[in-house]
Order: structure tokens, then sequence, then C-alpha cells
């Protein structure tokens, strides 16, 4: 694979005739389960049509960049890094993605880059201790955000901050909080837009580097992905250090004795979020982290880790009855585990789970791993 003149990612002839004769992707697509017209090969035929570019299709946004395809293809094409690479050059032809939520966090994306002085801590001074400086920043993404916007689900989307904050000072860690971070990009450089993509990164490293600290956690998924392939990528080796939440506290709780509280009799299932799992290489710390107190009560849904189906949409774009049919699917699948309830390590896997539920009937509640462990964390 290498980049074409206009920056979109051109196939070997080996990888094209290889693909038209084949048809796993298609297969492994949740948005084809959905949607019979959308394959991903046929994504790649349209490439090479000059007359009908796929830049100017809708099928260049409706990928949900899960992988799942590229996990399964049998020569390597890394088919979310093709869609992004088209994305960019569908922006140019004046061929923009349906936004979700109509724009608002598209908006506040890029209010985030205008100088405005941010208020992002104020959810930190009541839940623990963090500072403002040190080895470790904790970096919250757009929680303080969706805590605002998605009130009308009943839930508190800071949740997965708060749990975080609370184990990281039962570790003894005072984390850095800042309000000078932002968003950390990812759903501008999936959506073909990388000036925003830059603006937002820059700010961020400037926040950590101002702030001394060696090692940057992170409890959403793609977040951590995005710091640890992307910022490399556009601005080389990074002076700190980034971890998964999820990898930081399987590695620190044994040897910090912390105990938690079992719950009940509940049982579990866990949802590998793309951008950790597929994507991130992290399946089993999650897994012992959720052991802890449910001690043997985990029950795995049909497909997990690799082969773990999306929750359905990405970068709060094109939101539809297809994105609804990969949830609730999803969340079935959760059902017939026997489970009662669904832990997830991405807050917005819970955000676009909850969400789906409404006026179901189904009633499988959705919590994130962080807010799970310090809620059965002892005294």
């Amino acid at each position: 694979m290498f980049a074409g003149k206009d920056g979109t990612m051109q196939l070997t002839q080996q990888q094209i005739n290889y693909c038209m004769e084949c048809g796993v992707c298609t297969g492994s697509c949740p948005v084809s389960y959905e949607w019979e017209e959308f394959s991903p090969r046929g994504m790649i035929r349209r490439s090479l049509d000059h007359e009908t570019p796929l830049s100017q299709t809708r099928e260049v946004w409706a990928c949900l960049t899960c992988a799942r395809c590229s996990e399964r293809c049998p020569v390597g094409i890394d088919f979310p890094e093709f869609i992004r690479s088209y994305r960019r050059e569908a922006r140019a032809r004046d061929n923009p993605p349906r936004e979700s939520h109509h724009g608002i966090l598209q908006t506040l994306t890029r209010l985030q880059t205008a100088g405005l002085q941010q208020n992002r801590t104020a959810w930190a001074e009541e839940a623990g201790t963090f500072r403002d400086q040190g080895d470790f920043f904790y970096f919250v993404g757009c929680q303080p955000y969706f805590s605002t916007l998605f009130r009308y689900l009943d839930l508190d989307a800071l949740d997965p901050a708060k749990g975080s904050l609370k184990l990281l000072n039962r570790l003894g860690i005072e984390p850095v909080i800042s309000n000078a971070e932002c968003c950390c990009g990812h759903d501008a450089l999936w959506t073909g837009d990388e000036d925003l993509f830059r603006q937002l990164a820059e700010q961020n490293l400037e926040a950590i580097r101002a702030s001394g600290a060696h090692t940057a956690l992170f409890s959403c998924p793609e977040g951590y992905l995005t710091f640890k392939e992307q910022y490399p990528r556009y601005f080389g080796e990074l002076p700190f250090q980034v971890r998964h939440l999820t990898e930081f506290l399987d590695s620190e709780i044994p040897s910090a004795g912390l105990e938690f509280r079992p719950p009940s009799e509940e049982a579990l299932t866990y949802h590998d979020p793309c951008r950790l799992g597929r994507q991130g290489g992290i399946f089993e710390p999650p897994r012992r982290l959720i052991n802890l107190p449910a001690q043997g009560r985990l029950r795995e849904m049909d497909r997990t880790r690799t082969n773990a189906m999306c929750c359905g949409t990405t970068a709060w774009i094109e939101c539809s009855s297809c994105s609804k049919g990969v949830q609730l699917e999803r969340l079935n699948e959760a059902i017939e585990t026997g489970a009662d309830r669904l832990i997830t390590a991405c807050p917005k896997c819970r955000l676009h789970f909850t969400c789906a539920q409404e006026n179901t009937g189904m009633e499988m509640p959705v919590e994130d791993i962080y807010s799970y462990l310090a809620r059965h964390l002892t005294d």
C-alpha cells in the first residue's frame, strides 16, 4: 500500500487481484449485516472507478473503521486507513459526513481550539484529589462535555472519570488533571479534518509537557490509540509514556493490596471496544480487573476479543437505523449470555449502548469498568 498523488491510499496490484476474488471482509462487516448493498470490497472496487469516485459517495462515511474486516483480510489491507484517506478527499470535494446530534459535538471540538478558558476540572474537585504538575497525567478527554449533552440518558457521563480518579487515589497517585487539555482529535482525524486534528494535538502535547508528566493515562480507548499511534506519526516520538488505564491498573492493583467486595450474585459480560481490543491489542487486563470483584461471574459473549462486534457508530457521524441495528444485535448477544450487566472500557460504547435501548423495552444495564471497580472497593 502507498499514497497516491491526491493523498489517498493506493493498493498494490496483488492486493487488488486478491480482493476482487475474495469477499471475506463483507462477511465480517457489521454495516453489511444491516445494509446489504454495503461492502468493503465494493468500496475498493469503487475506488478504481474514475467516473464515480469513492470520495463522492455516502458509503465512504458509513464505514465504522472498526477493523473487523482488516483482521481477516488475507492480503493485509488496512481498510480503516484506506477509508480515512478517502475521507480527506471527500471533504475537499464538498462531501462531508452527516453529523449526529445536530453537530453539537463537532462545534464543541472546534471551540476547544479557539483559545477559550475551559473549566474541565470542577467534577474532579468533588471526586478526589489531583494536582497541576506531577509524574502522571490523567487525560480526561471529552467526558466533561458528554456529561452535559447526554443527561437525557439518565446517566452521569463522568462516571468513568470519577471512578478512574478514585482508583488512582487509592493507589496513592494524585494525577495531573488539566483545564488546558482538549479533545484528543480522534474524531477530527477519522472524519478527514487533519488541520483540526493537528491543532488539537499540539494543544494537548503542550498541556502534558507543561505538567512535567512522564506518563499519560487514558480511560478512553480512542484517546489512548490516537496518542499511541497517530501523535507519533504526525509529531515524532513523544516525551512521555502512553498507557491505557486498564493496563496500568492491572499491573498496579495486585501489588497495592486493594480489596473488592463481590457483586452479590450478579453475572457480568464484557464488550471489547474496537480501539482498545482489536486495534489496541488489550484484551486480558479488563477481564482480570472485572474478575477482581466478580470472582468468576464473567460470562463471555459468542463474539469476543478480535472477533468482537462494534458498538455501531463512531466519531458522532452517520447515526442511523443501521447503527441501531448493529447496537441491538450486540446487546442481544450480551443478554443471551444470561448476564445481568454489561461492562465496557469505553465511555462512548457505554453511551451508544444505553441510547440504543431507548424506547425498545430492552433493559441491559451498561456500566464502565472504572465506576464498576470503584463501586466495589472496600473501605
